[in-house]
């Protein structure tokens, strides 16, 4: 009553204990306080939940509340299949019963078979008074129906599934117009499915007679068309050929004229580029492996010793004094700076540069001027490349038996007695290029392209 006051005077209520709404709801009702009857029914309504809704149903039965009444029949609603056997549904009086059937019908919603298990059970449970009783079997069969047509007249035939039909018949209890009238609707239903089918078939069969037809006469006009759009054809094709006879010619023509400017220009720059090397770097002038005046430069750059480019020579060409190791130490034993050029048959130039040089005797000698470097390698556009010596005193490998050798045992690379097959372990004495780590098949094959298959096309030694 004090919450009631409050409201009343004050024009606020407190809802801090839940226990305490529908005693609040019945007052509120009471005293025609129509306002708050209204915010307490959607408090009500707002706590309701499927764990306590039957409790809520079957207090409403004092209010007669329209919204918690429809809250709680949603809740039976969506919860029917959980709750089909729980006893508080079997406690629903049958005005209530009543009032969910014309819930679900104004749903427009359909009633599946479990729905009339329960009513069948709820009549049963109903009637279990009169068990025991022999003279009152025969008024609990006549109640039994009677309660049952009180409930089937309230549903619309079209609101019952059409697969529940033959199920529903077990029950001898149902009133025969139901059931006539759910069997008509079956039947209007099949009747109609055939009605379409035949119609379907029908509008199939006159489109396919159309489309026949159709095919007939369009394939008359088109062998017609096709006759006469075949002559055009043939006669386009005709010109088209000798146009194109025509062209084809005229391209070749052009095609040929530009080929020979092109190698005019290719000839030219070649002369060219022959002329500034042998001007400016006449030691190459006969090399066939450096004729790109660039990898020139890049050498000059890497040996950075003037004195010995204005003054070196060509001493050793393996396709001149022949594919011999002790024919190349008899040309470049003991001579000092020594530069080596190497080409494979699958165009990689490389090869290395020593201050010491080659002097015949077995051994390794160590020198801190020492590199070798890459000049043309076409893996990955690879660009000409110097790579300096570790210090671990294997800069080059002495051997009258071998041809040049630069690094230690496993040897950066090396060339036997006939300066073939060559052999390359690169990264051994001299420093790896950034990102390749040694003993990889990509530091093995960096330099010449493979480990150990790769073939000598040209070797030349240059010194003082």
């Amino acid at each position: 009553m004090e919450s009631i006051l409050s409201y009343i005077y004050y024009g606020n209520i407190s809802f801090e204990n839940k226990e305490n709404l529908i005693q609040l709801l019945e007052i509120s009702i009471y005293f025609k306080l129509n306002l708050l009857k209204e915010i307490i029914q959607k408090k009500i309504s707002n706590s309701i939940n499927y764990s306590n809704f039957f409790q809520f149903l079957f207090q409403n039965r004092n209010l007669n509340s329209n919204e918690i009444e429809i809250k709680c029949f949603e809740l039976i609603n969506q919860n029917f299949s959980q709750i089909q056997n729980n006893e508080n549904l079997f406690n629903l009086t049958k005005e209530e019963i009543i009032k969910f059937i014309q819930f679900k019908q104004e749903k427009k919603e359909i009633f599946q078979f479990d729905f009339f298990e329960f009513l069948n059970n709820w009549i049963e449970k109903r009637n279990e008074r009169l068990k025991g009783k022999k003279e009152k079997e025969k008024e609990k069969g006549i109640e039994k129906k009677r309660l049952f047509h009180s409930f089937f007249s309230l549903f619309d035939k079209d609101s019952i599934s059409k697969q529940d039909f033959d199920k529903l018949k077990q029950f001898d209890f149902f009133p025969k117009s139901f059931l006539v009238n759910i069997q008509n609707k079956v039947i209007q239903d099949n009747q109609k499915e055939i009605e379409d089918k035949e119609k379907e078939i029908e509008e199939k069969w006159k489109k396919e007679i159309e489309d026949k037809n159709k095919e007939i006469e369009d394939k008359w006009k088109k062998e017609i068309e096709e006759k006469w759009k075949k002559e055009v054809e043939d006669k386009n094709k005709e010109i088209e050929n000798k146009n194109k006879e025509i062209e084809e010619k005229w391209k070749k023509e052009i095609e040929n004229k530009n080929k020979e400017i092109e190698d005019l220009k290719t000839e030219n720059e070649k002369m060219k580029q022959e002329m500034e090397l042998q001007k400016i770097f006449p030691q190459f002038s006969d090399s066939e492996i450096v004729q790109d005046i660039e990898y020139v430069k890049k050498l000059q750059e890497w040996i950075n010793d003037n004195d010995f480019f204005s003054k070196m020579k060509k001493g050793f060409s393996a396709k001149r004094d022949g594919f011999n190791s002790q024919n190349w130490h008899s040309k470049v034993g003991g001579k000092g700076k020594t530069l080596v050029i190497i080409k494979t048959k699958d165009n990689f130039i490389f090869g290395g540069f020593t201050k010491v040089g080659f002097n015949g005797n077995p051994g390794y000698i160590g020198d801190s001027n020492a590199f070798i470097f890459s000049l043309r390698n076409d893996k990955g556009d690879r660009i000409p490349a110097k790579f300096t010596y570790n210090g671990n005193g294997y800069a080059i490998y002495s051997r009258s038996d071998l041809g040049p050798v630069f690094g230690d045992d496993y040897n950066d690379f090396l060339l036997g007695s006939n300066l073939q097959p060559g052999y390359s372990h690169f990264g051994r004495s001299y420093n790896l290029p950034n990102g390749i780590n040694y003993g990889t098949n990509e530091s093995k094959s960096y330099l010449a392209g493979s480990h150990n298959s790769w073939v000598v096309d040209e070797l030349e030694s240059y010194f003082i």
